[in-house]
């Protein structure tokens, strides 16, 4: 039984404990209803943000379908929605679904048991995890990073999945990548071609800012006597203080190099970078992917996070369906993967993610509240439900991997380039 640890203001959190709770079943109305409920649109089944761009997109199925021709030559019979296979390269990973277990970092809610418990449960489906950045400098290594990374490996099958691990400039003072990549716990991952390494450059919640987090006085006087992170405004009457690490900085040159430097360094870890939804980002996931990123990361404005000024949370950066909207399906080199995150929890969402040209999608605030749900399977009962969704959603469209799916299975079409321009000026709050 959950003890509802966290919260999700804001986020469809009833519709995930329940997906954490019943699974697949809970893809349809209750079965009770069957023979009495009449059920059609508007029925308050998906609870999807339609002032959000993304969600305002429709898939919409031709009536003529070659594909679905082709599956059935193929097979000989007429295909379903089982034989959709969502199997999927991400990041240079092998991956049993179009999906990844997105950062954690040190925030509390995202360094604790919560954290352990997904870890182990992104393991067992297959899926690579991401673990975030300052938990090094502020936990330690051994009792959040290192904790999670050998949880998912008890877990994790031989042919699927990766472990990649972030790093900030903080962690990079505590050489966060050279105390993984030489560590004897990690070298199976690492020599398997399942580890690597994240550039943070920012995040959806908080675009051009470093990771924030409240502290109490006395974590505030331990972080000041190390020399570690900056410590600002005090935060009510009891003394806690806001920590901000810093963001770093960036141009096109210094991203190449900074890329050059984990390539060379780190020659046997695949190399993520993880962008915060700015105004250049079309351009930024091109140098990252000329320099040799494996993988791109494009956390939209509507991602999510342990603690955020306001400001930015209603109002910062670009929805994630304008970020898609700006990267050029023609820089990305064969092999490597644009990854996408931001309110992601149902299987609607991450197809028209995927249209839109993304790889694979994350998953954060829905993981959190279903490991809270449920510590020993919510996160695995959520993804079947996504699983299901992805499954009825291709087949419906006529296709039969994820990477089959484009822009023009969605509605309204794109006017010349990308989410048409009546879409995403109706977007309000991402």
């Amino acid at each position: 039984m959950s003890a509802e640890t966290v919260t999700a203001a804001g986020f469809p959190e009833a519709a995930v404990r329940a997906r954490a709770r019943h699974g697949a079943a809970a893809v349809f109305p209750p079965s009770g209803e069957y023979g009495t409920g009449l059920f059609g649109a508007g029925t308050p089944a998906g609870e999807g943000d339609r002032s959000d761009p993304l969600d305002a997109l429709r898939p919409a199925p031709p009536v003529f379908m070659p594909r679905r021709l082709e599956k059935l030559i193929e097979l000989g019979r007429e295909p379903g929605h089982d034989d959709v296979d969502l199997r999927t390269g991400v990041g240079g990973f092998a991956s049993a679904l179009p999906l990844y277990l997105s950062a954690f970092g040190s925030t509390r809610a995202g360094s604790g048991d919560l954290a352990v418990a997904a870890a182990r449960q992104a393991g067992r489906l297959g899926i690579p995890m991401v673990v975030g950045e300052n938990t090094v400098p502020v936990h330690g290594y051994r009792s959040v990073l290192l904790a999670r990374v050998g949880a998912y490996a008890e877990t994790v099958g031989d042919a699927t999945g990766g472990v990649v691990v972030q790093q900030s400039t903080e962690d990079a003072d505590s050489e966060v990548w050279n105390l993984v990549y030489s560590d004897p716990a990690v070298r199976e991952l690492r020599d398997s071609g399942r580890l690597g390494f994240e550039l943070k450059t920012g995040q959806g919640a908080k675009p051009g800012l470093g990771g924030m987090t409240v502290v109490d006085p006395a974590e505030a006087e331990r972080l000041t006597e190390a020399g570690l992170f900056t410590l600002a405004t005090r935060l009510g009457g009891n003394g806690a203080r806001l920590r901000c690490a810093t963001p770093g900085t960036f141009t096109e040159e210094i991203l190449r190099q900074q890329l050059r430097f984990m390539r060379n360094n780190f020659p046997l870890a695949r190399i993520w970078v993880k962008f915060h939804p700015g105004r250049d980002i079309g351009t930024a996931a091109a140098t990252a992917w000329a320099a040799g990123a494996d993988a791109v990361t494009v956390d939209g404005a509507e991602g999510g996070t342990g603690w955020a000024p306001r400001v930015f949370l209603d109002g910062v950066g670009l929805p994630l369906a304008d970020c898609l909207d700006r990267i050029d399906r023609n820089d990305r080199p064969a092999g490597t993967s644009l990854l996408a995150s931001g309110r992601m929890w149902e299987g609607g969402r991450a197809v028209r993610a995927l249209a839109l040209g993304a790889t694979a999608v994350g998953l954060g605030r829905a993981a959190l509240l279903a490991v809270d749900e449920d510590p020993e399977h919510g996160l695995e009962r959520l993804a079947d439900a996504l699983a299901l969704e992805l499954k009825l959603l291709l087949h419906a469209l006529g296709q039969y991997r994820p990477s089959e799916l484009t822009r023009a299975d969605l509605w309204p079409p794109a006017t010349g380039h990308g989410v048409p321009a009546a879409v995403a000026a109706g977007g309000g709050r991402p």
